[in-house]
Protein backbone atom coordinates (compact mmCIF):
# COMPACT_ATOMS: atom_id res chain seq x y z
CA UNK A 1 0.00 0.00 0.00
CA UNK A 2 1.23 3.50 -0.89
CA UNK A 3 -0.37 6.52 0.77
CA UNK A 4 0.19 10.23 0.27
CA UNK A 5 0.97 12.37 3.27
CA UNK A 6 -2.08 14.46 2.48
CA UNK A 7 -4.30 11.36 2.64
CA UNK A 8 -2.94 10.55 6.09
CA UNK A 9 -3.58 14.05 7.41
CA UNK A 10 -7.03 14.15 5.83
CA UNK A 11 -7.91 10.97 7.71
CA UNK A 12 -6.24 11.55 11.08
CA UNK A 13 -5.69 15.31 11.30
CA UNK A 14 -2.48 17.16 12.15
CA UNK A 15 -0.40 19.75 10.30
CA UNK A 16 2.33 19.10 7.72
CA UNK A 17 5.55 21.17 7.99
CA UNK A 18 9.15 20.78 6.79
CA UNK A 19 11.10 20.12 3.61
CA UNK A 20 11.15 16.84 1.63
CA UNK A 21 14.45 15.23 0.73
CA UNK A 22 13.27 12.99 -2.11
CA UNK A 23 10.68 14.12 -4.65
CA UNK A 24 8.46 11.60 -6.46
CA UNK A 25 9.70 10.68 -9.90
CA UNK A 26 8.12 12.32 -12.89
CA UNK A 27 7.49 15.74 -11.36
CA UNK A 28 9.64 17.86 -13.71
CA UNK A 29 10.33 21.34 -12.45
CA UNK A 30 9.53 20.65 -8.80
CA UNK A 31 11.99 21.78 -6.16
CA UNK A 32 12.10 21.03 -2.47
CA UNK A 33 10.71 24.49 -1.75
CA UNK A 34 7.90 24.37 -4.29
CA UNK A 35 6.76 20.76 -3.98
CA UNK A 36 3.42 20.15 -2.25
CA UNK A 37 4.26 18.22 0.92
CA UNK A 38 0.90 16.47 0.83
CA UNK A 39 2.09 14.52 -2.26
CA UNK A 40 4.96 12.76 -0.47
CA UNK A 41 4.45 8.99 -0.86
CA UNK A 42 4.47 6.80 2.27
CA UNK A 43 4.81 3.02 2.03
CA UNK A 44 5.99 1.82 5.44
CA UNK A 45 6.48 2.74 9.10
CA UNK A 46 10.03 2.49 10.49
CA UNK A 47 12.17 3.65 13.46
CA UNK A 48 13.95 6.99 13.13
CA UNK A 49 17.40 5.42 13.02
CA UNK A 50 16.68 2.95 10.21
CA UNK A 51 13.98 4.73 8.19
CA UNK A 52 14.60 5.65 4.56
CA UNK A 53 12.74 7.30 1.68
CA UNK A 54 9.10 6.22 1.61
CA UNK A 55 9.09 5.55 5.37
CA UNK A 56 7.20 7.42 8.06
CA UNK A 57 8.55 7.42 11.60
CA UNK A 58 7.54 9.05 14.88
CA UNK A 59 9.03 10.89 17.86
CA UNK A 60 7.10 10.58 21.12
CA UNK A 61 9.96 10.30 23.63
CA UNK A 62 12.07 13.46 23.73
CA UNK A 63 15.25 11.58 24.64
CA UNK A 64 15.42 10.51 20.98
CA UNK A 65 15.30 14.07 19.61
CA UNK A 66 18.91 13.90 18.49
CA UNK A 67 17.95 11.28 15.90
CA UNK A 68 15.94 13.87 13.99
CA UNK A 69 19.04 15.46 12.50
CA UNK A 70 20.16 12.11 11.03
CA UNK A 71 16.96 10.31 10.04
CA UNK A 72 16.33 9.57 6.38
CA UNK A 73 12.58 9.13 6.84
CA UNK A 74 10.34 10.90 4.35
CA UNK A 75 8.08 12.01 7.20
CA UNK A 76 8.12 12.07 10.99
CA UNK A 77 5.10 12.23 13.30
CA UNK A 78 5.90 14.66 16.13
CA UNK A 79 4.27 16.39 19.07
CA UNK A 80 2.85 19.88 18.92
CA UNK A 81 5.60 22.36 19.93
CA UNK A 82 5.03 23.98 23.31
CA UNK A 83 6.39 27.34 22.15
CA UNK A 84 8.15 29.18 19.32
CA UNK A 85 11.49 27.58 20.24
CA UNK A 86 9.91 24.16 19.71
CA UNK A 87 8.58 25.23 16.32
CA UNK A 88 12.03 26.46 15.29
CA UNK A 89 13.49 23.13 16.44
CA UNK A 90 11.12 21.15 14.20
CA UNK A 91 11.63 23.42 11.21
CA UNK A 92 15.42 23.46 11.52
CA UNK A 93 15.71 19.68 11.82
CA UNK A 94 13.24 19.10 9.02
CA UNK A 95 15.26 21.38 6.77
CA UNK A 96 18.63 19.83 7.65
CA UNK A 97 17.54 16.18 7.51
CA UNK A 98 15.07 16.80 4.71
CA UNK A 99 11.84 15.29 6.06
CA UNK A 100 8.27 16.47 6.37
CA UNK A 101 6.75 16.49 9.85
CA UNK A 102 3.16 15.75 10.83
CA UNK A 103 2.59 17.78 13.98
CA UNK A 104 -0.02 16.28 16.32
CA UNK A 105 -0.69 16.30 20.08
CA UNK A 106 -0.37 12.50 20.44
CA UNK A 107 2.32 11.20 18.06
CA UNK A 108 2.39 7.63 19.40
CA UNK A 109 -1.36 7.22 19.00
CA UNK A 110 -1.16 8.81 15.55
CA UNK A 111 1.63 6.40 14.59
CA UNK A 112 -0.49 3.44 15.73
CA UNK A 113 -3.35 4.52 13.48
CA UNK A 114 -1.09 5.07 10.48
CA UNK A 115 0.59 1.69 11.07
CA UNK A 116 -2.80 -0.02 11.12
CA UNK A 117 -3.74 1.62 7.84
CA UNK A 118 -0.47 0.62 6.16
CA UNK A 119 -0.51 -2.92 7.60
CA UNK A 120 -4.05 -4.27 7.40
CA UNK A 121 -4.64 -7.90 8.46
CA UNK A 122 -4.54 -10.50 5.69
CA UNK A 123 -7.71 -10.94 3.71
CA UNK A 124 -9.99 -13.73 4.86
CA UNK A 125 -10.11 -16.62 2.39
CA UNK A 126 -13.45 -18.30 3.10
CA UNK A 127 -13.68 -22.05 3.30
CA UNK A 128 -13.20 -25.10 5.50
CA UNK A 129 -10.03 -27.15 5.09
CA UNK A 130 -10.59 -30.76 4.12
CA UNK A 131 -8.86 -32.02 7.29
CA UNK A 132 -11.06 -29.97 9.66
CA UNK A 133 -13.75 -31.72 11.71
CA UNK A 134 -16.79 -29.45 11.94
CA UNK A 135 -20.01 -30.29 13.79
CA UNK A 136 -21.22 -26.77 14.53
CA UNK A 137 -22.51 -23.91 12.39
CA UNK A 138 -19.89 -21.96 10.40
CA UNK A 139 -20.65 -18.80 8.41
CA UNK A 140 -19.92 -19.07 4.69
CA UNK A 141 -17.42 -16.17 4.89
CA UNK A 142 -15.38 -17.78 7.71
CA UNK A 143 -12.00 -19.48 7.20
CA UNK A 144 -11.31 -22.77 9.00
CA UNK A 145 -7.71 -24.03 8.84
CA UNK A 146 -6.17 -27.50 8.75
CA UNK A 147 -6.88 -30.01 11.53
CA UNK A 148 -9.33 -27.73 13.34
CA UNK A 149 -11.99 -29.41 15.47
CA UNK A 150 -15.31 -27.64 16.04
CA UNK A 151 -17.80 -29.26 18.38
CA UNK A 152 -21.57 -29.60 18.22
CA UNK A 153 -23.64 -26.51 18.86
CA UNK A 154 -20.80 -24.11 17.98
CA UNK A 155 -21.64 -20.89 16.13
CA UNK A 156 -18.86 -19.26 14.08
CA UNK A 157 -19.69 -15.75 12.79
CA UNK A 158 -19.01 -13.94 9.53
CA UNK A 159 -15.38 -13.40 8.56
CA UNK A 160 -13.99 -15.39 11.49
CA UNK A 161 -10.55 -16.98 10.99
CA UNK A 162 -9.69 -20.19 12.87
CA UNK A 163 -6.02 -21.12 12.50
CA UNK A 164 -4.58 -24.59 12.12
CA UNK A 165 -4.95 -27.10 14.96
CA UNK A 166 -7.39 -25.04 16.99
CA UNK A 167 -9.85 -26.91 19.20
CA UNK A 168 -13.31 -25.37 19.71
CA UNK A 169 -15.49 -27.13 22.28
CA UNK A 170 -19.22 -27.69 22.18
CA UNK A 171 -21.64 -24.73 22.23
CA UNK A 172 -18.91 -22.09 21.83
CA UNK A 173 -19.90 -18.79 20.19
CA UNK A 174 -17.36 -16.76 18.21
CA UNK A 175 -18.67 -13.49 16.79
CA UNK A 176 -17.81 -11.85 13.46
CA UNK A 177 -14.29 -10.89 12.30
CA UNK A 178 -12.52 -12.53 15.25
CA UNK A 179 -9.20 -14.23 14.44
CA UNK A 180 -7.68 -17.21 16.22
CA UNK A 181 -4.04 -18.00 15.54
CA UNK A 182 -2.98 -21.66 15.30
CA UNK A 183 -3.13 -23.90 18.40
CA UNK A 184 -5.81 -22.05 20.37
CA UNK A 185 -8.08 -24.08 22.65
CA UNK A 186 -11.53 -22.91 23.65
CA UNK A 187 -13.43 -25.13 26.06
CA UNK A 188 -17.16 -25.81 25.85
CA UNK A 189 -19.73 -23.08 26.38
CA UNK A 190 -17.43 -20.06 26.18
CA UNK A 191 -18.23 -16.93 24.19
CA UNK A 192 -15.87 -14.62 22.27
CA UNK A 193 -17.06 -11.29 20.88
CA UNK A 194 -16.47 -9.58 17.55
CA UNK A 195 -13.13 -8.39 16.13
CA UNK A 196 -11.03 -10.15 18.77
CA UNK A 197 -7.47 -11.39 18.21
CA UNK A 198 -6.41 -14.56 20.04
CA UNK A 199 -2.77 -15.61 19.71
CA UNK A 200 -1.22 -19.07 19.67
CA UNK A 201 -1.25 -21.20 22.78
CA UNK A 202 -4.17 -19.41 24.44
CA UNK A 203 -6.48 -21.60 26.51
CA UNK A 204 -9.92 -20.21 27.28
CA UNK A 205 -12.27 -21.97 29.66
CA UNK A 206 -10.08 -24.51 31.41
CA UNK A 207 -11.18 -25.40 34.94
CA UNK A 208 -10.44 -22.85 37.62
CA UNK A 209 -8.27 -23.83 40.57
CA UNK A 210 -11.06 -24.83 42.97
CA UNK A 211 -10.47 -27.42 45.69
CA UNK A 212 -11.71 -28.04 49.22
CA UNK A 213 -9.32 -29.63 51.70
CA UNK A 214 -10.23 -32.64 53.81
CA UNK A 215 -9.11 -33.00 57.40
CA UNK A 216 -6.54 -35.60 56.38
CA UNK A 217 -5.00 -33.15 53.91
CA UNK A 218 -6.41 -34.47 50.64
CA UNK A 219 -8.03 -32.10 48.15
CA UNK A 220 -11.58 -32.45 46.81
CA UNK A 221 -12.20 -30.90 43.38
CA UNK A 222 -15.00 -28.31 43.08
CA UNK A 223 -16.73 -28.60 39.68
CA UNK A 224 -16.22 -25.53 37.53
CA UNK A 225 -19.60 -25.02 35.89
CA UNK A 226 -19.35 -21.42 34.69
CA UNK A 227 -18.07 -20.04 31.39
CA UNK A 228 -15.65 -17.47 30.03
CA UNK A 229 -17.39 -14.57 28.30
CA UNK A 230 -15.13 -12.25 26.28
CA UNK A 231 -16.36 -8.95 24.84
CA UNK A 232 -15.67 -7.23 21.52
CA UNK A 233 -12.27 -5.91 20.35
CA UNK A 234 -10.28 -7.93 22.88
CA UNK A 235 -6.71 -9.08 22.18
CA UNK A 236 -5.22 -12.03 24.08
CA UNK A 237 -1.47 -12.69 23.90
CA UNK A 238 0.29 -15.99 23.35
CA UNK A 239 0.03 -18.68 26.05
CA UNK A 240 -2.36 -16.68 28.21
CA UNK A 241 -4.94 -18.73 30.11
CA UNK A 242 -8.40 -17.62 31.23
CA UNK A 243 -10.21 -20.03 33.55
CA UNK A 244 -13.94 -20.66 33.48
CA UNK A 245 -16.04 -19.66 36.47
CA UNK A 246 -16.90 -22.05 39.27
CA UNK A 247 -20.57 -21.02 39.41
CA UNK A 248 -20.90 -17.70 37.59
CA UNK A 249 -18.82 -16.62 34.59
CA UNK A 250 -15.36 -15.18 34.12
CA UNK A 251 -15.91 -11.88 32.30
CA UNK A 252 -13.46 -9.97 30.06
CA UNK A 253 -14.95 -6.63 28.96
CA UNK A 254 -14.89 -4.89 25.60
CA UNK A 255 -11.55 -3.51 24.43
CA UNK A 256 -9.42 -5.35 27.01
CA UNK A 257 -5.81 -6.05 25.96
CA UNK A 258 -3.98 -8.99 27.55
CA UNK A 259 -0.28 -9.61 26.96
CA UNK A 260 1.49 -12.99 26.75
CA UNK A 261 1.62 -15.55 29.57
CA UNK A 262 -1.06 -14.06 31.81
CA UNK A 263 -3.12 -16.19 34.20
CA UNK A 264 -6.71 -15.08 34.78
CA UNK A 265 -8.39 -17.12 37.53
CA UNK A 266 -11.98 -18.29 37.77
CA UNK A 267 -14.78 -15.74 38.21
CA UNK A 268 -12.46 -12.78 37.56
CA UNK A 269 -14.10 -9.66 36.12
CA UNK A 270 -12.06 -7.28 33.93
CA UNK A 271 -13.58 -3.93 32.97
CA UNK A 272 -13.63 -2.31 29.55
CA UNK A 273 -10.41 -1.03 27.96
CA UNK A 274 -8.14 -2.37 30.70
CA UNK A 275 -4.61 -3.42 29.64
CA UNK A 276 -2.57 -6.09 31.44
CA UNK A 277 1.12 -6.73 30.66
CA UNK A 278 2.92 -10.07 30.53
CA UNK A 279 3.28 -12.58 33.37
CA UNK A 280 0.57 -11.02 35.54
CA UNK A 281 -1.42 -13.35 37.77
CA UNK A 282 -4.98 -12.51 38.77
CA UNK A 283 -6.40 -14.87 41.38
CA UNK A 284 -9.98 -16.07 41.44
CA UNK A 285 -12.94 -13.74 41.96
CA UNK A 286 -10.87 -10.55 41.70
CA UNK A 287 -12.67 -7.65 40.01
CA UNK A 288 -10.63 -5.16 37.98
CA UNK A 289 -12.26 -1.91 36.89
CA UNK A 290 -12.40 -0.15 33.55
CA UNK A 291 -9.39 1.58 31.94
CA UNK A 292 -6.89 0.07 34.39
CA UNK A 293 -3.24 -0.64 33.52
CA UNK A 294 -1.48 -3.56 35.21
CA UNK A 295 2.31 -3.73 34.82
CA UNK A 296 4.24 -6.88 34.01
CA UNK A 297 4.63 -9.57 36.70
CA UNK A 298 2.20 -7.85 39.06
CA UNK A 299 0.15 -10.17 41.26
CA UNK A 300 -3.44 -9.53 42.31
CA UNK A 301 -4.84 -11.67 45.09
CA UNK A 302 -8.28 -13.19 44.91
CA UNK A 303 -11.59 -11.65 45.97
CA UNK A 304 -10.22 -8.09 45.68
CA UNK A 305 -11.70 -5.12 43.84
CA UNK A 306 -9.74 -2.53 41.84
CA UNK A 307 -11.54 0.71 41.03
CA UNK A 308 -11.70 2.21 37.55
CA UNK A 309 -8.56 4.00 36.25
CA UNK A 310 -6.10 2.26 38.56
CA UNK A 311 -2.45 1.84 37.48
CA UNK A 312 -0.52 -1.01 39.13
CA UNK A 313 3.19 -0.78 38.40
CA UNK A 314 5.49 -3.64 37.40
CA UNK A 315 6.05 -6.33 40.01
CA UNK A 316 3.56 -4.93 42.50
CA UNK A 317 1.77 -7.33 44.86
CA UNK A 318 -1.83 -6.22 45.46
CA UNK A 319 -3.08 -7.70 48.74
CA UNK A 320 -6.14 -5.57 49.41
CA UNK A 321 -8.81 -3.78 47.41
CA UNK A 322 -8.04 -0.43 45.76
CA UNK A 323 -11.01 1.89 46.00
CA UNK A 324 -9.66 5.05 44.34
CA UNK A 325 -8.12 5.79 40.96
CA UNK A 326 -4.36 6.38 40.95
CA UNK A 327 -0.98 4.69 40.62
CA UNK A 328 0.04 2.00 43.11
CA UNK A 329 3.44 0.32 43.69
CA UNK A 330 5.11 -1.91 46.20
CA UNK A 331 6.46 -5.32 47.12
CA UNK A 332 7.91 -7.05 50.16
CA UNK A 333 10.83 -9.44 50.68
CA UNK A 334 10.01 -13.08 51.32
CA UNK A 335 9.79 -13.85 55.04
CA UNK A 336 8.23 -16.34 57.41
CA UNK A 337 4.59 -15.30 57.53
CA UNK A 338 4.61 -14.29 61.21
CA UNK A 339 7.74 -12.16 60.68
CA UNK A 340 6.23 -10.57 57.59
CA UNK A 341 3.02 -9.67 59.48
CA UNK A 342 5.01 -8.11 62.32
CA UNK A 343 7.22 -6.07 59.99
CA UNK A 344 4.31 -4.99 57.83
CA UNK A 345 2.42 -3.74 60.90
CA UNK A 346 5.37 -1.43 61.58
CA UNK A 347 5.46 -0.24 57.98
CA UNK A 348 1.83 0.82 58.19
CA UNK A 349 2.70 3.20 61.04
CA UNK A 350 5.95 4.68 59.71
CA UNK A 351 4.53 8.22 59.44
CA UNK A 352 3.30 8.16 63.03
CA UNK A 353 6.63 6.74 64.21
CA UNK A 354 8.51 9.47 62.32
CA UNK A 355 6.36 12.13 64.02
CA UNK A 356 7.13 10.64 67.44
CA UNK A 357 10.86 10.55 66.69
CA UNK A 358 10.82 14.21 65.61
CA UNK A 359 8.98 15.12 68.81
CA UNK A 360 11.54 13.23 70.92
CA UNK A 361 14.40 14.95 69.10
CA UNK A 362 12.88 18.35 69.84
CA UNK A 363 12.48 17.46 73.53
CA UNK A 364 16.07 16.25 73.75
CA UNK A 365 17.29 19.43 72.07
CA UNK A 366 15.30 21.54 74.52
CA UNK A 367 16.74 19.58 77.48
CA UNK A 368 20.28 20.07 76.16
CA UNK A 369 19.77 23.82 75.89
CA UNK A 370 18.52 23.97 79.48
CA UNK A 371 21.54 22.07 80.75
Amino acid sequence: MVLRLGEIVARFGGEIVGTPRVLPAGRVGDTANSFDLSNIPIERVAPLETAGPGDISFLSNQKYRALLSHTRASAVIMAQPANAIGTDFINSNASVAGFAAIVTPQPYLYYARVAQWLSPPPNVIPGIHASAVVEGQVAASASIGPHVTIGAGVRIGEGVVIGANCSIGENVIIESATRLAPHVTIYAGCEIGARCIVHSGVVIGADGFGFARETEGAWVKIPQNGRVVIGDDVEIGANTTIDRGALGDTIVGNGVKLDNQIQIGHNVKIGTNTAIAGCVGVAGSASIGARCSIGGAAMIQGHLTLADDVVVTTGTLVTKSITRAGTYSGSSPFLAHADWLRNFSHLRHLDAMADKIRALEQRLLAMEKKS
